[in-house]
C-alpha cells in the first residue's frame, strides 16, 4: 500500500508543473479558467449549452469523457468553441493533459476558458489543472447527501451549483438539509439553484462568473 500511495503523490507532483504552466498562461492572457466537476448527467454539458446566448463574454470548452466525442459535439451545435479530450478509462483530467489541449485551441480572444471534467465526484477533486477555482455540480435527482459523502469537491469549490430544481415536485430531495451540509464544509460557498430547460438561475451564474473575471484582470500585473 506503502509503495501505492508514493507512486501516486509522484504523479500528483509532476503534474504540478504543467498546473503552474497552464496558470501562469492562464494569467498572462487574463483569461478566467474554471474547472466544472460533477456526476454523470448532473447537467454540467447542459449549462454551458444554456450559455451559449446568455454571457457578455466569450469562453470555450475542453471536454473530458472517458470515449466518445458527443458532448464537444452537442457544444458545436450550440456554437460554443469545445475540444474533447478522452482519457481511456482515466477517471479525471491532469494539467498535462489540459496545457498540450490549450496548444489546439485559439484562447488569445478569450475571456472565460471552461474545463468540463470526466463526471466524477472524486478524483477531479485531487487534482490542479491550473484552474482559477472549482465548481461543484449536483443534481437534485442525485440526493442531498452528496456534500458529505464527497467532501474535498464541497469543500474546494468556489461555488456550488445544484441543477434540476424543476424535479423537486416529483422527487424526495432534503434541499435544506443539502444546504446545511454546504454551508458547513465551504461557508463562503454561495449555491446556485438552476433549472437549465427554463434557464432559471442562469443569469445569476453568469453574474458570478463576470464578477470573478473582473476581479481577475482587476489584480492582473
Amino acid at each position: 500500500m506503502s509503495e501505492i500511495v508514493t507512486i501516486q503523490q509522484a504523479v500528483m507532483a509532476e503534474d504540478e508543473k504543467y498546473a503552474f504552466r497552464v496558470r501562469e498562461s492562464m494569467r498572462e492572457k487574463k483569461i478566467l479558467a474554471v474547472n466544472i466537476i460533477g456526476s454523470p448527467g448532473c447537467g454540467k454539458t447542459t449549462l454551458l449549452e444554456a450559455m451559449a446566448s446568455r454571457t457578455d463574454f466569450s469562453f470555450a470548452v475542453i471536454e473530458g469523457d472517458l470515449e466518445t466525442s458527443r458532448d464537444a459535439e452537442r457544444l458545436a451545435t450550440a456554437k460554443i468553441k469545445a475540444l474533447q479530450i478522452n482519457t481511456k478509462g482515466l477517471c479525471h483530467l491532469e494539467a498535462h493533459v489540459v496545457e498540450k489541449a490549450l496548444s489546439s485551441l485559439d484562447i488569445d480572444s478569450l475571456d472565460v476558458l471552461f474545463i468540463e471534467n470526466v463526471g466524477n465526484l472524486v478524483c477531479p477533486a485531487e487534482f490542479d489543472l491550473g484552474e482559477d477555482f472549482k465548481v461543484a455540480v449536483s443534481s437534485t435527482p442525485e440526493g442531498a447527501d452528496k456534500p458529505l459523502k464527497y467532501p474535498m469537491l464541497f469543500a474546494q469549490a468556489k461555488a456550488v451549483l445544484l441543477t434540476k430544481m424543476d424535479l423537486l415536485p416529483y422527487i424526495r430531495f432534503d434541499k435544506e438539509m443539502f444546504l446545511r451540509d454546504v454551508r458547513s464544509l465551504n461557508p463562503k460557498a454561495p449555491v446556485i439553484e438552476l433549472d437549465l430547460l427554463s434557464g432559471t438561475g442562469i443569469e445569476k451564474w453568469v453574474s458570478f462568473l463576470s464578477e470573478r473575471l473582473r476581479e481577475k484582470r482587476a489584480h492582473a500585473v
